[in-house]
């Protein structure tokens, strides 16, 4: 495997056009634009697939995340990550994540990224990527706002959901 940290990423402007291409560790390092996918998996019982990452990962090691996603790779689109990742971060293949919206993250601080969000239903067996999740299991939504409470979520995944929320209860 190759170290994440080389891994070439489109670096982009406030308006998610991109502008050039660094490394993810140079990226992480200048706090420099970049985008993500997040893909939030339920089974037929509408349970949702969250995970703890590993304590290897760059962004938020051993925290937990109710999507499952990543970097989306330099001259990569949105939907083609986002597949990507799913299947790789599950261990599947077929899986079909349907577009819900868009945002800029930012953490006030130097961290920003675009982030696209995506849901897709997944009901057979799972098999993730060792390297990047420690734990896993399918929780309802009363289940994962306990553990939300309780346990260190990544910042950008919870601010994912908040908006999922809203745009999930918006008029049609």
């Amino acid at each position: 495997m190759t170290n994440p940290a080389d891994e070439l990423l489109d670096v982009v402007d406030e308006q998610d056009r991109v502008i050039g291409t660094a490394p993810r560790g140079e990226v992480y390092r200048r706090g420099l634009t970049h985008r993500c996918v997040f893909i939030l998996v339920r089974d037929a019982r509408g349970r949702i697939f969250t995970h703890r990452r590993t304590d290897t990962k760059l962004f938020a090691p051993g925290a937990y995340d109710c999507f499952v996603g990543g970097v989306v790779g330099s001259g990569e689109s949105y939907p083609v990550a986002a597949v990507r990742e799913a299947e790789e971060e599950l261990g599947v293949t077929g899986i079909r994540p349907e577009p819900l919206f868009k945002f800029l993250f930012e953490d006030g601080d130097r961290l920003s990224w675009w982030c696209d969000v995506y849901r897709a239903e997944w009901d057979g067996p799972v098999a993730p990527q060792v390297e990047e999740v420690a734990w896993h299991g399918w929780l309802t939504e009363a289940e994962l706002t306990d553990r939300m409470a309780r346990e260190e979520f990544v910042v950008d995944g919870r601010e994912a959901w908040r908006r999922y929320l809203r745009w999930r209860s918006a008029p049609a």
